[in-house]
């Protein structure tokens, strides 16, 4: 009988403060630890399910003091229907042809990424990023990722969504799209591709990230029902709450 090396245990940081990129006048600090070896996709599952999201090889948690703002959301695909309004869209743009590939960044990507940066997030960092950096966002993974693109009747990039797969479902990690295309709504038109997907491949949840109740940016999280968020007893339904309930 030959004896089995323990596996280190996960290492957890804490980042120095930092202001809120979300809320004015908070104080953010993240826990977060390295996705790394071949335990790699098993952990980034088993943490995924704790609210822990995932960019380069870190995935991190906001803990910052004082404050519950940040709540991780997931939708449960099984039982997600589209509302009249979100049907809409779905037709609206049922003449987009969307594909699936392995996450490679491109020029053409890069740049209509920067406009969407421009137009929907001017001042933030990510308004700021290089190619270099772009490139990094998109390729710099341990698990399995892939890219989501929308194009349209003349092969046009409309947008994009940087996807991670689970085992047990899909969390949308970053989506991008062209800002003069609003009225097709292709932000959330990502989201029920992805659910529609999700569905076909029989995975239980799509994880939208967190959702921030002060934050406008956020509330499409809210309109895709039903909605669970992670509090102190696990995942539940229900209203989602705000920056100052306790979870």
């Amino acid at each position: 009988m030959t004896s089995q090396t323990p596996k280190p245990p996960l290492t957890f940081y804490r980042t120095g403060p930092m202001p809120c990129p979300y809320l004015a006048g908070r104080v953010e600090r993240n826990l977060f630890t390295e996705l790394n070896g071949t335990q790699a996709q098993r952990l980034h599952d088993q943490l995924a399910q704790a609210g822990f999201r995932r960019s380069h090889h870190i995935v991190y948690r906001p803990a910052c003091p004082g404050c519950n703002g940040c709540v991780p959301v997931r939708i449960p695909v099984p039982e997600f229907e589209m509302t009249r309004s979100q049907r809409r869209v779905w037709n609206k743009n049922s003449d987009l042809h969307v594909a699936i590939s392995i996450a490679r960044a491109s020029e053409e990507h890069y740049e209509l990424f920067t406009r969407y940066q421009n137009a929907r997030h001017s001042g933030g960092e990510m308004a700021t990023m290089s190619f270099s950096d772009f490139r990094s966002m998109i390729e710099d993974s341990v698990v399995q990722t892939e890219l989501m693109t929308i194009r349209d009747s003349e092969g046009r990039l409309l947008g994009a969504c940087l996807t991670d797969v689970l085992t047990h479902g899909y969390s949308a990690v970053y989506s991008y799209f062209e800002p003069d295309e609003e009225q097709r709504s292709l932000g959330t038109f990502c989201v029920l591709w992805l659910l529609e997907r999700a569905r076909a491949r029989g995975l239980d949840h799509l994880y939208l990230g967190y959702w921030i109740a002060e934050c406008a940016k956020m509330t499409y999280k809210s309109r895709f029902k039903p909605v669970e968020h992670l509090g102190t007893n696990g995942w539940q339904t229900g209203p989602l709450p705000d920056s100052n309930s306790p979870r």
